[in-house]
């Protein structure tokens, strides 16, 4: 896409999505509480993995054509990691809550700067490194190491940036020069057998309350998707990223109503610092031809 179509239409479908995608966390973080994490992730995937496949039987060239590429292995590699951002940041979030598992994740978005140049071979600039030096601060004033506040299992959401990251900069690779569909068709297949394999044994029977919050669950996974789909339609992916950050502020909201958790001023501070730092990096990708391509980067968990 090198021109919006509706700039405000687009704009506000990234605000629908985000918080779709905040509604989705809140009902994993509940769902995985209560049962096993991988067998809910699996549940998940078979749901996206519908949606794809019939994606692929919409398209007008045909499914064949639509998912052909000549990057499966490249595929199979960002489907791996994806599965494991996933399972790792839900992980997180049954263990340190919604707020704080997003407040380190924010900073994925400057994970994807500093990886460009040495997988992209994207020339990065003493301004993008200071951003990402800025949110890397960030993290470390919410970690606050050697304070004693915080366990090993706030390094879930942390790995679980840097394996998005991964999985972002692939896809940049991947349609470099080739349509985007199969990037976006091959992980939800590849993942579901993935999750097949890994989920299977982990099978337990659901309360029939619980069961109903699955199936929310598996609907808001397809529908924020969905979303994100026809917000890039409308569009361009540089111009609507800044409000991908209202996920944290939907998060927060869900996190303290819900759950009862609490928003400690470290943590807020550290997301400030983080969000202000990917604001200005975002800033300085979008300079050079005024229409710099950037991943989407709003977390599919």
């Amino acid at each position: 896409m090198t021109a919006s179509k509706n700039p405000r239409k687009g704009i506000w479908l990234m605000v629908a999505a985000v918080a779709a995608f905040a509604a989705q966390d809140g009902f994993s973080r509940h769902l995985a509480g209560e049962y096993n994490t991988l067998m809910i992730v699996m549940i998940r995937y078979w749901a996206f993995a519908g949606f794809v496949i019939l994606l692929a039987l919409r398209q007008p060239e045909g499914p064949r054509a639509a998912i052909r590429s000549r990057r499966l292995p490249a595929h199979l590699i960002r489907s791996c990691l994806l599965v494991a951002e996933i399972c790792l940041i839900i992980w997180g979030y049954t263990l340190i809550g919604l707020i704080n598992s997003h407040a380190v994740f924010a900073v994925c978005p400057l994970l994807v700067v500093a990886l460009s140049g040495p997988i992209l071979g994207e020339r990065i600039v003493w301004q993008r490194w200071a951003a990402v030096a800025a949110g890397l601060l960030g993290v470390l004033i919410i970690l606050r190491p050697g304070l004693g506040v915080f366990s090993w299992a706030a390094l879930l959401p942390l790995a679980s940036a840097f394996l998005f990251a991964m999985y972002s900069v692939l896809t940049r690779l991947t349609t470099r020069d080739e349509p985007t569909f199969p990037a976006f068709f091959w992980p939800g297949v590849i993942g579901a057998i993935l999750m097949t394999g890994i989920g299977l044994p982990h099978l337990e029977p659901m309360l029939p309350q619980d069961m109903a919050f699955l199936a929310v669950y598996c609907a808001l996974s397809i529908f924020s998707h969905w979303l994100l789909l026809k917000c890039y339609e409308q569009i361009e992916a540089a111009r609507v990223q800044p409000y991908a950050y209202l996920q944290i502020v939907f998060v927060t909201i869900i996190g303290i109503t819900i759950y009862g958790e609490a928003l400690e001023l470290p943590v807020a501070l550290g997301a400030l610092v983080i969000i202000a730092a990917g604001l200005y990096a975002l800033s300085l990708e979008r300079r050079p031809a005024g229409q710099a391509a950037v991943a989407p980067t709003a977390p599919p968990a």
